[in-house]
């Protein structure tokens, strides 16, 4: 996404959450929230991060996505049919402007034992792929570029468009 964005012209401060807790988001024209699924859920410091700086927030361009392996599933890959995303906004009670869900990556052999078995359970269970040696990549990067395209789109407030 930052490589797209950066050949677009836009100028990219990639950094993780816990980083960001220090970070003047007044400087910055547009947001880009990244979340990823942890036994369930997406981590408590990001609804922390967003809530702290939802007033600053919602006077920016903003973006939110969500990777979480559900997201493998045709019928769960779009913000409005994701369980985790529907569940992120419902506790948010914020609306960015664009909003997307990517699948991502299933690295078994870099899971600690207990991780690796537990996750092979969820996706016995959910029809998903089981061997402990797979490494998968879910993540269609088509769709990653076309969202960076389109937070690259996003009106910036107070800045003039062709129809103001």
């Amino acid at each position: 996404m930052k490589f797209v964005m950066t050949a677009m012209g836009q100028q990219v401060t990639l950094m993780p959450l816990d980083q960001a807790q220090s970070l003047n988001l007044d400087k910055f024209e547009r947001v880009v929230i990244g979340a990823s699924i942890r036994y369930g859920k997406h981590r408590p410091q990001v609804a922390a991060f967003i809530t702290k700086n939802q007033s600053t927030l919602e006077s920016k361009a903003c973006a939110l996505f969500s990777v979480n392996i559900v997201a493998r599933k045709p019928e769960k890959n779009q913000p409005h049919t994701n369980p985790y995303m529907i569940k992120l906004l419902k506790q948010l009670g914020w609306q960015p402007h664009l909003l997307g869900v990517f699948a991502g990556r299933l690295d078994y052999p870099a899971l600690g034992y207990i991780d690796r078995q537990m996750i092979r359970f969820i996706m016995a269970i959910t029809k998903g792929p089981t061997d402990p040696k797979a490494v998968v990549e879910f993540t269609d990067w088509t769709q990653v570029e076309a969202f960076a395209h389109q937070v690259c789109a996003l009106p910036v407030p107070g800045e003039p468009t062709a129809l103001g």
